[in-house]
């Protein structure tokens, strides 16, 4: 939510916004939710933070309920016990922007109050540079997404997360052997990550590129969420320019948030969203 919103909520008087900072969260006009679903993709069902190559919603940095973790709905279960039992993880592993109408129709079908969304990490992570999730089309499955939620879950609220600076992932694993030998080996994001230790300029300029991708899909998501309304909130880029460490990846692909990076994206998207 950005603060030109929030300024024309406030004087509008339609909700109980308060103005605060970029990285301040939101204030929510109503109580906490009786139930949450997330949608999204790996990220969201914990590849890789419990086991080899296998999901672990239980350490979802939305719905799981892993103490460590500390998700978005343990630290809803803190203000509102009622939503015990009711987190839905609806992401599905290797989800692209085109998946997630889809989801958000199993959404609406559970009828949940609170929805978080963190989707476009595959988009931009694809085999090469030409391959990636044009912007426009980008735009259209998250439309196509909200617009099904919105119209099935009208009272919702909607967390829409920023997709982390996959450009940084290069950055703090470049020097790692391990991590270059896992990348190359199962063929992981390779439009950014293909020849890491090179500094032609081409691979400059590609990586440049493709960072700009994800750029240009974070300020989709921002416009789409401010199209939708008030009960949409994006996180102003928190989760974007949060300067994860590679200590915070899976050591089984370092592409994947480890028990600890889910902690940190549950930390720090929580913090930037719906404050119930």
């Amino acid at each position: 939510m950005t603060l030109i919103r929030r300024a024309l909520a406030t004087l509008a008087g339609a909700t109980a916004l308060v103005l605060l900072a970029p990285t301040s969260p939101a204030v929510a006009a109503t109580p906490a939710p009786n139930s949450m679903a997330s949608l999204g993709d790996s990220i969201t069902r914990g590849f890789n933070a419990c086991g080899w190559y296998v999901d672990c919603t239980a350490r979802s940095f939305s719905t799981g309920d892993d103490t460590g973790v500390n998700s978005h709905y343990l630290r809803i279960r803190t203000v509102n016990p009622a939503i015990q039992g009711r987190n839905h993880n609806d992401a599905k592993t290797g989800a692209k922007s085109a998946d997630m109408y889809g989801q958000a129709g199993t959404a609406v079908s559970q009828g949940v109050d609170y929805v978080t969304m963190l989707i476009g990490a595959n988009d931009a992570c694809t085999s090469s540079e030409s391959t990636m999730t044009p912007v426009a089309t980008f735009r259209a499955n998250i439309d196509s997404a909200l617009n099904r939620i919105k119209a099935g879950l009208p009272n919702a609220r909607v967390a829409v997360i920023s997709i982390p600076d996959i450009h940084r992932l290069w950055y703090v694993g470049k020097d790692s052997g391990s991590a270059r030998s896992a990348w190359s080996l199962f063929g992981i994001c390779q439009s950014m990550l293909a020849n890491p230790t090179s500094t032609a300029q081409a691979d400059v300029d590609r990586r440049a590129r493709v960072r700009q991708r994800v750029v240009d899909y974070n300020t989709q998501l921002a416009q789409a969420c401010v199209a939708y309304g008030p009960n949409c909130d994006f996180d102003d880029n928190a989760v974007f320019n949060y300067p994860f460490a590679l200590s915070q990846v899976s050591t089984w692909d370092y592409f994947h948030p480890n028990p600890s990076g889910q902690a940190v994206l549950a930390s720090v998207s929580y913090a930037n969203g719906f404050r119930w």
